[in-house]
């Protein structure tokens, strides 16, 4: 799967760093795929976190400012209804992690690297919360910060044992 992903942007002649840069602004995929991406692709670790860092983190002010008035246009769409409900669940569900604790359990949510969180969940969050765009920001930039860290440090990990085979 990698090596498709990896041939399709050889394709389109891109650098490596510009990819990496990408691939981490994708929702989902987010930073958490890029510096795997980024370490099959044998670049710098620390070019790559920052890359990665940054990618993430440019659509999040975005994410914060517009999400609301995107999904009340989706549920009164017929054909995008079903995306703006699948999204208000996905706040409700997250929603109670993040309330109790407020900036450091949205810094948190994000920090951890598992699947369904993220800065893309976590700003759909912090709107949905109604958290002022500067301290949600920094919430989320620090949780980006320290996931990034985890997700360098063990694919770092992964590819120096995958190396010694």
């Amino acid at each position: 799967m990698s090596q498709m992903i990896i041939d399709f942007f050889q394709g389109m002649h891109l650098s490596n760093e510009l990819v990496v840069f990408i691939v981490s602004m994708i929702p989902i995929v987010e930073l958490r795929g890029a510096i795997p991406f980024g370490f099959v692709l044998n670049m710098n670790p620390w070019i790559l976190y920052l890359l990665a860092v940054i990618g993430n983190l440019l659509p999040i002010p975005f994410i914060l400012m517009l999400i609301r008035p995107i999904i009340r246009w989706f549920l009164k769409t017929k054909l995008l209804r079903p995306i703006g409900l699948w999204l208000e669940a996905k706040v409700e569900k997250n929603k109670g992690k993040i309330e109790k604790y407020e900036f450091w359990g949205l810094c948190l949510f994000v920090a951890i690297p598992l699947p369904g969180t993220g800065a893309w969940t976590g700003a759909l969050v912090a709107a949905f919360l109604d958290m002022r765009l500067g301290r949600a920001f920094l919430s989320i930039a620090i949780g980006v910060l320290i996931a990034g860290l985890i997700m360098t440090f063990g694919s770092g990990i992964v590819a120096f044992i995958i190396g010694l085979f």
